[in-house]
């Protein structure tokens, strides 16, 4: 036995070679620079040595497979070193080919994940097994940042599977699948049930198949469901709907990966193997030297890995878990909190007023057990045992010994105090308080209760079941021990975690308003709907942003107006009205639409069913202003939200740009070709001087709320970005 440092040579009596790969550098095996220098010297002692071996194993030293390419490395790619890149790109490519070419069967041996670029490492070999397990999981999510498969996934998935099924069930998505899946998909060739079972198995598959060769390598092979262009076949028939799709699913917003996809798998599909792979290789190139994939890839990847880590926190520490959870409120968002904590598997108490209340918020789990189980996503089994952790109640003393409480009812302090005041008796000693308030100050609330230091904020979003995030707010007297609990707690339930200090709105209900207030105004200047909705959807927020005003409510959205403006007067402070208000208080007092649950808003209804914009918008706010182009009311809308964030982090709302980016993705929609709202600034044109430029242009022709913190200024003047400027760790404590 010999090796190298990443890629472990063992070749047995009967000349199969075992090549594990295990980077001594990293967690997790990637397709960096040190692991192509590898694999073309191994190339090279196979070709060397091809007389004594009969086959090669490819399998990993670790706990997954493989995880794809290094997005460290792909962060350095740039349009000024794109002929750098595109030779390293070329390169892996050409390995993957030699790999495969290399005269002697491949297999690819899989234990846990095979994600990405290990994927097309499995792919580039003659046979894949795999290892029956939750854990095994492959596929090709290049796409979620921003990117394509570059080492010929594109060419062999359409290959494999035909350009219909290979864009729809594995590429265009991102879709992950099962060992199971996989398998019948045809990704994988043959599972085992245990790891001690997988080398063995590929070996036997190598002596069974000593001339093995790739199906697309033998004369006269066809891509399954025909080729484009070939009028005999119904892909052609079928092929140009996907695109119709695609652009109906995007509605005009800056992804480009989904399109440079589609062109590489048909255009690939059209000629042979190794120009199929040089077409690739050129979409992908595309897209990884653009800043769409850049701000992707920050987001996704590296700011999710930072709001998720340890935040500074003991990596050997036990952590907390919850036992027994009371929910305040059997209300949509108590229901929801509900439902989430006893799936993770928290016995829960939900108290409302009422007996009938809390078990009509039961019964929101109910449906969505019911939900699942037809749907084979879980069994009955599993059901019911879930439903039974969720005791409905209207006795307080039900909350005996919980160690958390979480408060979801209406959003008046005095009806908090009230819930809180009632429960606090019956928990245990330390217990976590929290609080699902979206907007009332942390720091108040914590008046009443007798332990304000275990008091903190749980910012769950709706639906509470599909919305991954939860906003944790510390108030001025909440304890480093408390805030340590919390994101515990996140963990346990599944919920990305980001920590904000307290305010009025915290971060997320703040910024959103910024964006549902520059909608308004551009409605108030005589802007019309059907521009600001299209703007909204073109920027790439999932909802158009009048129909999200609707949903929402808008006299919540005055109540909390009139709540934020009688506190700064309470506090001596001025008001600085937006224009908005005026659109805001004629909907309501004069024309009486209050949003969907009133059956009238921006948007007219049947029932709860949405038909259209309201006819009386253009005689209620004017419609005919087309001075303001669709690109201005697309950047008023994004700038909005983006000078607020700014404002957040100068008033140390925000501590970290990374809880900034994944908050305003997973909670507010913010567009994630974005890469959040600060990487927004930080990947516009020419950085964040370019920002700054564009924010004095729309301050002068529109308002001066678009002109830019002067912090912002400072940082542009340096050539810095709002990442560097506050580079420091993510901690759990304040």
């Amino acid at each position: 036995m010999s090796q190298n440092s990443i890629i472990r040579w063992d070749r047995d009596d009967q000349g199969v070679v075992v090549l594990t790969i295990d980077d001594p550098s990293q967690r997790v095996n990637t397709m960096n620079a040190g692991f192509v220098d590898a694999l073309a010297s191994t190339l090279d002692r196979i070709e060397a040595e091809r007389d004594s071996v009969t086959g090669v194993v490819v399998t990993s030293g670790k706990s997954t497979f493989f995880a794809g390419g290094d997005l460290g490395d792909l962060r350095g790619a740039t349009k000024d070193r794109i002929e750098e890149f595109s030779a390293f790109v070329d390169r892996n490519s050409g390995l993957l080919r030699r790999l495969e070419t290399i005269g002697r069967p491949v297999v690819a041996a899989i234990n846990g994940s095979a994600l990405g670029g290990g994927l097309e490492l499995a792919l580039a070999a003659h046979h894949r097994v795999a290892v029956d397990d939750p854990k095994t999981i492959v596929g090709l999510p290049e796409v979620t940042l921003g990117l394509l498969p570059g080492a010929g996934g594109v060419v062999r998935s359409v290959r494999m599977l035909g350009v219909e099924r290979a864009l729809s069930e594995l590429l265009l998505q991102g879709r992950k699948h099962s060992a199971r899946s996989a398998h019948e998909l045809g990704l994988v060739d043959e599972l085992v049930e245990t790891q001690s079972e997988l080398v063995a198995a590929a070996k036997k598959w190598i002596v069974d198949h000593p001339d093995a060769v790739q199906p697309w390598d033998v004369k006269g092979h066809r891509i399954p469901g025909g080729t484009p262009g070939d009028r005999s076949e119904q892909l052609n028939s079928r092929l140009p709907a996907i695109p119709a799709l695609l652009r109906k699913q995007l509605k005009g917003a800056n992804y480009p990966a989904p399109q440079n996809i589609i062109a590489a798998a048909v255009e690939g599909a059209q000629v042979d193997f190794d120009n199929a792979l040089r077409i690739e290789a050129r979409y992908f190139v595309d897209l990884a030297t653009g800043q769409v994939a850049k701000n992707m890839i920050q987001a996704f990847f590296f700011d999710m890995q930072a709001v998720n880590g340890s935040r500074g926190r003991s990596a050997d520490r036990t952590p907390w878990r919850a036992r027994k959870v009371v929910v305040l409120g059997a209300g949509m968002m108590g229901a929801g909190i509900a439902y989430e904590c006893a799936r993770a598997g928290i016995d829960v108490v939900l108290k409302d007023v009422t007996l009938d209340a809390a078990e009509r918020g039961k019964g929101y789990s109910n449906k969505l057990v019911e939900k699942q189980v037809a749907s084979g996503r879980t069994s009955q089994e599993n059901g019911d045992a879930l439903l039974s952790r969720i005791l409905p109640t209207d006795d307080p003393a039900a909350a005996e010994g919980a160690d958390l409480v979480i408060e979801a009812v209406f959003e008046d302090p005095a009806v908090k105090a009230q819930v809180l005041g009632e429960i606090e008796p019956f928990l245990a000693e330390g217990a976590l308080i929290g609080s699902n308030t979206s907007t009332l100050p942390i720091t108040g609330l914590a008046e009443n209760v007798g332990r304000p230091e275990d008091f903190i904020g749980l910012h769950f979003f709706s639906p509470v079941d599909r919305m991954p995030l939860l906003e944790i707010i510390k108030g001025e007297k909440t304890s480093d021990d408390t805030l340590s609990r919390a994101l515990d707690l996140a963990k346990q339930i599944a919920k990305t975690p980001i920590v904000v200090n307290d305010s009025r709105g915290f971060f997320t209900s703040r910024v959103i308003g910024t964006f549902i207030n520059e909608a308004l105004a551009l409605l108030g200047e005589g802007v019309p709907a059907t521009t600001i909705e299209q703007a909204s959807s073109q920027a790439g927020y999932p909802a158009p942003v009048l129909q999200l005003a609707d949903e929402l409510n808008l006299e919540l959205l005055r109540r909390v107006r009139d709540t934020a403006r009688q506190a700064a007067e309470d506090a001596g402070q001025s008001w600085t009205g937006h224009p908005a208000e005026a659109v805001l208080d004629a909907m309501l007092s004069e024309h009486g639409r209050a949003g969907r649950l009133a059956g009238a808003g921006f948007y007219e209804y049947d029932g709860r069913k949405r038909t259209r914009l309201w006819t009386g918008l253009a005689d209620a706010f004017g419609g005919g202003n087309t001075a303001v182009p669709l690109g201005d009311v697309v950047e008023r809308l994004l700038f909005a939200e983006a000078i607020e964030s700014v404002k957040c982090l100068d008033e140390g709302v925000l501590e970290a740009v990374p809880d900034a980016n994944v908050g305003s993705i997973l909670g507010i929609g913010f567009p994630g070709w974005t890469g959040g709202v600060l990487q927004y600034i930080d990947g516009y044109d020419g950085g964040v001087a370019g920002f700054v430029a564009r924010a004095r242009q729309l301050a002068q022709t529109y308002h001066q709320r678009f002109s830019p913190p002067a912090s912002l200024v400072e940082i542009a003047e340096s050539g810095g970005t709002l990442a560097d400027s506050r580079a420091a760790v993510l901690v759990g404590a304040p």
